[in-house]
């Protein structure tokens, strides 16, 4: 799930938890809502913890570009 998903369903859960007056037996649309909100930030947290591993620390840590050039008299 990218960051895209995670806040959807961060914002589906707040809908849920603070919007919708709703009420269904045997389901408690407040405490859904929270699940999604605490499930959408944890999201975001493992995410961003993702990517900030894939990225290089400093441009020195990379591997530098190395280029060569071969020159050739013609003869």
């Amino acid at each position: 799930m990218g960051i895209g998903g995670c806040i959807i369903l961060f914002a589906l859960g707040a809908i849920l938890a603070f919007a919708v007056d709703w009420h269904l037996s045997g389901v408690n649309l407040d405490v859904v809502g929270v699940i999604l909100m605490v499930a959408g930030l944890l999201g975001l947290v493992v995410y961003a913890r993702a990517l900030r591993r894939r990225r290089p620390v400093s441009p020195r840590a990379a591997d530098p570009v190395v280029e060569e050039r071969r020159y050739y008299d013609g003869t």
